[in-house]
């Protein structure tokens, strides 16, 4: 067998107690078939059925016994036909005997393989184990297990077991059932052999890997925690995006009759002068460039080479803290897995201690990662221990990819409190969302989580698959509607909503809906307009009052550039709220702290002044919180203070306190430097200068 081939034996259960599961086995077992179509052509299958009501296997010509278990298919390469042939099963009328099964399997593979290719061959066994196994002719079933258990270790054979259970199962014998579970677990413990429960059609679509994916590691090393303590490990990708097959491009400009004909397609590309369309550039003189601002800076291969940042290759650790430190949202990328070196006893010892003592004092660990020499960006990651929960396997770590400060996004969204009361949620409603949240949580007590990540497979993936199989048939076929199964996938539950209709109701019944009618200002400028606890909350999604329409069209303008005397406030947010360019949002602070300050240095009618500063003084406090630039708000006011102090105007000052307008705090703005008693104190420090 070559070396990326695959040998696969199904052994499927097609007794009475399957009968209603079988047309979902006939839909993961198909769908196998297909993928290896597309990813591993030169695989081969083989198909045991066991429960029938026939017998046909070799095993019952030479020895004797093995009833009912139909080889349906001998191992082969894959093909169509098999598809054909699985995704049309026989109802079988006996109990099924998986031992009978998993012996005629193994049979088969020894026969065509013998003991070469080790590790590549698999036996897939797909029940719902509530039928009894006969009794052997000399010892217990546990030894006769062990026995089958060597074998399958002596001639590399790996295998999957498959049990369905839940709302498939039908009334079954309790003993039948925990005898049967408990000979699988000693499949499970003596030899490579995986054990899963599915209770669903969406877990049994995913609990057969329907893809091999070979495992490569991405580094060979040293984890360096120090200059002298280094321990030989190697990583693997734990979890990585699955894409849809790469799509070639093909000629049918081949004559039919033509058997040898590529249908390859080759694509060449021209580079020409803008000056001269007829001259074709070499590639010896083109050259690439980047833009800065509205000129090309020309680059040459060279240059760049030197200026490239070249790490070394290593992984370094930077330091341990506490695991509550690192978020989950913080994670980016795929998921690796750090695992000892295999065969290294040293290594293998020094990274379970290692993970146990992070575990146990609640730690991770930070480290630096450069993958391969050569690379040309370094990681920064957090190491997780994994503790192993079998003690034939040993522990390990989990490294997920760290933010750099370029790559975190900071989104300020403002506070329910700034509505209106009457806008504000009641008690009622927040216990009809509370109810409704509960409603579909999708681990509830006492129940199995549903939609698990190792069981829910990509529906988008599953559907292509289908269709591409349908094509291959009929090439005119129209695109079928969606599977009832992955529909439980990529829909809500109808079940589920139907049972807690009282609930959707409730929640219904507890919020008014309004159209939202076109405003000609954006959203976020009506919010920046409503005081906090105004009663023009009352019309925000109602469009502007009479009174505000000359402004709302003015500030509309997007050709606003500076802040004018007639609207200042409508054409400071309209400057502010422009994402054209980033000079904006300090273009219009500055203006606004401008405005302020020469309003200020004004004569005429203190008690009109101070009133009109105060409510650019409000306008550019929201805006600043807005847009995360507290420490701008928090200097120009305690420049104020000093200016007011200054020219003798210590009333405005007074005017400012009693307003209670103090420095943006931690609370209200993350990137803030102040506390709440430090904006508190500042009141309260203003008081001596007041007087």
């Amino acid at each position: 067998m070559a070396r990326n081939k695959e040998a696969l034996v199904l052994l499927i259960d097609v007794g009475p107690t399957m009968h209603n599961i079988i047309p979902e086995a006939e839909k993961v077992c198909s769908l196998l078939i297909e993928k290896k179509l597309i990813y591993r052509k030169y695989d081969s299958v083989g198909v045991v059925l066991f429960g029938t009501a026939d017998t046909k296997n070799e095993l019952t010509k030479e020895v004797g016994g093995y009833e009912h278990v139909v080889v349906l298919q001998n191992i082969g390469v894959v093909d169509g036909d098999l598809v054909d042939a699985l995704q049309h099963l026989p109802r079988g009328s006996f109990a099924g005997d998986f031992l009978d099964a998993i012996i005629v399997g193994m049979d088969m593979m020894i026969k065509k393989y013998g003991k070469t290719d080790k590790g590549k061959k698999r036996l897939c066994l797909i029940t719902d184990a509530l039928c009894p196994t006969k009794d052997p002719y000399e010892g217990t079933k546990e030894d006769q297990i062990i026995t089958i258990a060597e074998q399958m270790t002596a001639y590399g054979m790996r295998m999957e077991s498959i049990v369905i259970r839940g709302r498939f199962s039908v009334e079954a014998n309790k003993r039948i059932v925990d005898e049967n579970d408990r000979l699988l677990n000693i499949f499970s413990k003596k030899t490579r052999a995986k054990l899963v429960y599915v209770e669903s059609p969406i877990s049994l679509l995913g609990a057969l890997r329907t893809r091999k994916i070979t495992p490569v590691t991405i580094f060979r090393g040293d984890l360096e925690l120090s200059s002298k303590m280094k321990i030989k490990v190697w990583v693997y990708k734990k979890t990585s995006e699955d894409k849809f097959p790469s799509l070639k491009k093909y000629s049918d400009k081949a004559p039919p009759t033509d058997r040898f004909a590529t249908h390859e397609v080759k694509v060449d590309y021209e580079y020409k002068s803008v000056d001269d369309p007829c001259k074709v550039i070499p590639p010896e003189q083109r050259i690439k460039g980047y833009r800065y601002g509205p000129q090309v800076v020309p680059i040459s291969s060279a240059e760049w080479d030197t200026v490239k940042f070249k790490p070394e290759k290593g992984v370094k650790l930077l330091g341990f803290t506490n695991a509550d430190n690192i978020l989950r949202h913080y994670y980016m990328r795929d998921v690796n897995i750090f695992v000892a070196e295999p065969g290294n006893s040293r290594a293998i010892l020094a990274v379970s201690a290692l993970a146990r003592a992070m575990k146990e004092m609640n730690k991770v660990a930070i480290l630096r990662c450069v993958w391969r020499q050569g690379q040309g960006s370094v990681v920064v990651g957090v190491l997780t221990p994994n503790i192993a929960d079998k003690d034939n396997i040993p522990d390990s770590f989990y490294f997920n990819v760290l933010p750099f400060a370029e790559d975190v996004r900071e989104f300020q969204f403002p506070s329910f409190s700034n509505f209106a009361v009457p806008s504000q949620q009641n008690e009622l409603q927040q216990e009809a969302a509370d109810n409704f949240v509960r409603m579909l949580d999708l681990a509830p007590s006492g129940q199995g989580e549903a939609l698990l990540p190792d069981f829910t497979p990509n529906p988008v993936l599953e559907r292509f698959y289908r269709h591409l199989e349908l094509k291959s048939k009929h090439p005119d076929v129209a695109v079928p509607p969606l599977d009832e199964t992955l529909k439980k996938i990529t829909e809500p539950d109808q079940e589920l909503l139907s049972k807690n209709k009282s609930v959707v109701d409730a929640f219904r019944s507890c919020f008014e809906l309004k159209e939202n009618k076109k405003l000609k200002k954006s959203s976020r400028q009506m919010l920046r307009e409503i005081p906090s606890g105004s009663d023009e909350g009352e019309n925000y999604g109602k469009g502007p009052k009479k009174s505000d329409t000359s402004a709302t069209e003015h500030t509309s303008a997007a050709t606003i550039e500076k802040i004018g005397d007639l609207t200042p406030i409508q054409d400071f947010e309209a400057l502010i709220s422009r994402r054209d360019s980033p000079i904006w949002v300090d273009k219009a602070i500055m203006e606004m702290k401008k405005k302020i300050t020469d309003l200020l240095q004004q004569t005429y009618n203190e008690e009109e002044i101070f009133l009109k500063a105060l409510e650019y003084l409000i306008a550019l406090r929201k805006a600043c919180i807005l847009e995360q630039e507290p420490k701008q708000f928090n200097d120009f006011l305690r420049y104020l203070y000093k200016f007011s102090q200054e020219r003798n105007q210590s009333s405005f000052c007074k005017f400012l306190a009693s307003k209670e307008v103090t420095l943006i705090s931690k609370t209200e703005a993350v990137d803030s430097e102040v506390t709440d008693d430090e904006a508190r104190i500042f009141l309260i420090k203003s008081e001596p200068m007041l007087e």
